[in-house]
Parts: C-alpha cells; sequence; structure tokens
C-alpha cells in the first residue's frame, strides 16, 4: 500500500523581529512627532519617545544618534518630502488659478492641516529663541521651500493674465498666513476663537475666494 502524500508546505511567515526592524524608523517618527507637538521640543525626551515606540534607547540612537537629528527626520517624513510631489502636481496642473488657489488649501488642510504635522510650525515659533539651530533648520528644509512654491503659483497666475501685477513677497505672506493661522489655532485648542465649532476648510475656502477677489485681474472695462 503506498503511504499518503505528505501535507502542502505551509508558506514560512517572515520573522518577527526582522518585521519589527523594519518597521521601527517609521514608529521612532511617529512617536517622536506626537510627543514634539504635546509636549514640545524641550521637553521631549529620548527615552519618553523610545518608549512610546517600544524600543530601547540605544535602538533610537541606532537610527538617529541625537535629539536634533530625530527632530529632522521628523520634519522631512511629514513635511519637507512633500514639496517635490506638490511641485509636480503644480507641474501639470490644468486648471485656472482660482481653482488652484481652492485646491491648494485643500490638499494643505487634508495632508497637513488636519493632522499632527500642524502643530510643528508653532512648536518651532515658540522654541526658536532656544534652540535657533531648530528654526534654520526648519526654514531651510519647509519655510522657504513653501514660499518658492507659492511663489510659482502666483507668477503662473500673472503670466495666464488672471492675476494682476504684484509683488511676490507680499503676495506669498498674503497666502501663507491664513495657513499658519490655521495651525496655529489647530495646535492650541482654538482658545482663541469665539466659535468653538470654527470650521476650518470652510474658512479657507472663503479665504480663497477673497484673495482672488483682491489679487484676480478686474475683467476689461470694470469700474474701479
Amino acid at each position: 500500500m503506498s503511504s499518503p502524500p505528505p501535507p502542502p508546505a505551509l508558506a514560512t511567515p517572515a520573522p518577527r523581529r526582522s518585521r519589527r526592524k523594519e518597521a521601527r524608523p517609521g514608529e521612532l517618527l511617529d512617536a517622536a512627532l506626537d510627543l514634539f507637538v504635546s509636549k514640545g521640543y524641550s521637553a521631549t525626551k529620548v527615552e519618553e519617545v523610545a518608549r512610546q515606540a517600544g524600543v530601547s534607547k540605544g535602538t533610537l540612537f541606532l537610527y538617529f544618534p541625537s535629539k536634533q537629528e530625530l527632530f529632522q527626520a521628523v520634519v522631512r517624513h511629514v513635511l519637507s518630502s512633500r514639496f517635490a510631489e506638490w511641485d509636480l502636481e503644480l507641474d501639470s496642473y490644468q486648471h485656472d488659478t482660482a481653482t488652484l488657489v481652492h485646491y491648494c488649501y485643500e490638499v494643505w488642510w487634508q495632508r497637513i492641516g488636519s493632522t499632527k504635522a500642524c502643530g510643528l510650525p508653532h512648536l518651532v515659533m515658540a522654541e526658536a529663541h532656544n534652540f535657533p539651530e531648530i528654526a534654520a533648520f526648519y526654514r531651510q528644509e519647509v519655510v522657504l521651500p513653501g514660499n518658492r512654491l507659492i511663489e510659482r503659483v502666483l507668477r503662473r497666475g500673472m503670466e495666464r493674465g488672471e492675476l494682476a501685477p504684484l509683488d511676490l513677497d507680499y503676495g506669498v505672506t498674503l497666502v501663507l498666513a491664513p495657513l499658519i493661522f490655521c495651525a496655529s489655532v489647530k495646535s492650541t485648542g482654538g482658545f482663541c476663537l469665539p466659535n468653538p465649532d470654527f470650521d476650518v476648510p470652510r474658512f479657507l475656502q472663503m479665504q480663497a475666494d477673497a484673495l482672488m477677489h483682491g489679487l484676480g485681474r478686474p475683467p476689461q472695462g470694470a469700474v474701479p
């Protein structure tokens, strides 16, 4: 009598240790973002980040040799890395400037403003005096690329005849100021607002309309 065939071999699961090791940088960055935003840069200890991520302090230092380098990695992970993507989107964008400004505000809220990352601008402004090195890093990695991106949007609008000629330095600030306000509102719990149900997306839509009303080129024959 022939013996029964052997059972089919089961797929060997990936070792838990290797899966865990590959996930560690992302888990450390998530934990660091949570603590930096909730406690501030100065008050956050690397031991707390390691504990929240479920690793040892020594393991954290294998990936990020100092707290400053950990903070820089967080900023690059959640903010700086977005600019290349947004530049490519702008390269291929086909619609008019009014639609583009609305889209920029909508995307910022979805990808940054409604997430924990929106607490980083408030952190940097609050601690820049004591930690000028993180402020200088943030300026190079986030502020200047963000300014250049908005400048591209405005210059595109002027070249298409959809915006009146304007001083781009001030125009960029006009576009970015509402985003800084919204980030501050969200990261401080909105205590300075008269309405606790303040609808940020609606506010940004109104802000985009107001910007286009003020910066847009008036139709030919319109009474100034």
